[in-house]
């Protein structure tokens, strides 16, 4: 089967320079907030609280500190780009070209991911200044963070078929991903919490994600790791899927 390494790059590189030209937004945001996370739950809060799993508070936090900037940059970037190209019709040159259904998801997707890498790699760089890092499996961490990057990737594409605003693009995250990333033990052991809050806490896929990206980090883990690589595979599976159909409908991208 012919697939379109030509496109797919080009798409790659057109999403590399649209990161590098609003630099400060993209990537100097997130990481300027990530720094303030570890500054004031890490420095000011992590000096007060005892280590935890044999590692100071700091390193503990931080990887769901990264996390959640992949998150929104992941979301942000999938999400700006195909409404813009809505917006401006662009995405019509994209349907005459050759390029499959799958083919577009993958550009989509894979521009994506490389925008949150460059994020996440950032934020490394930052945790590195505070003492935050450490890496016991370097293939463990890009696995996580490719396949949270293509999750919220693909929400993002969703939400940007069927946005009509500017101000739709952000109601999901607003009110859907943000509040179950927060509950999602980011900032805090599920051991600290009463059996029911634990429970619902297993119940929230964004525990797994972080509690994926802090194992890879620190090697500690609250999850059963295969329940947590079959619900984050699982979405991912199931969210191409999706896509692929609406993208074959034409579902808010054809006239």
């Amino acid at each position: 089967m012919y697939t379109n390494w030509i496109g797919l790059y080009t798409m790659f590189r057109r999403e590399v320079k649209r990161t590098m030209r609003v630099a400060v937004q993209t990537l100097l945001a997130p990481v300027i907030s990530a720094a303030l996370y570890l500054f004031i739950f890490g420095t000011v809060i992590g000096t007060k609280i005892d280590d935890f799993a044999g590692v100071p508070y700091i390193s503990f936090v931080f990887p769901g500190v990264l996390m959640l900037s992949i998150v929104n940059a992941s979301f942000a970037s999938a999400s700006s780009n195909l409404y813009f190209m809505r917006f401006t019709r662009g995405i019509e040159e994209m349907l005459i070209a050759p390029f499959s259904y799958f083919e577009m998801l993958v550009g989509f997707v894979g521009s994506a991911i490389v925008r949150s890498l460059m994020v996440a790699f950032l934020i490394l760089a930052v945790g590195m200044l505070f003492g935050a890092v450490s890496l016991v499996n370097p293939l463990a961490f890009v696995f996580y963070i490719s396949a949270i990057s293509a999750i919220f990737a693909m929400l993002g594409i969703i939400v940007a078929l069927w946005a009509e605003g500017f101000e739709q693009l952000t109601v999901i995250n607003t009110f859907v991903i943000t509040p179950l990333t927060y509950l999602g033990g980011i900032f805090y052991s599920v051991t600290f919490l009463p059996p029911l809050a634990a429970t619902i806490t297993h119940l929230n896929p964004f525990f797994y994600f972080a509690d994926g990206v802090r194992s890879s980090m620190i090697g500690y883990s609250e999850a059963n790791a295969l329940i947590g690589v079959v619900v984050i595979g699982g979405l991912v599976i199931v969210l191409a899927t999706l896509l692929t159909y609406l993208f074959k409908i034409g579902w808010k991208i054809r006239a």
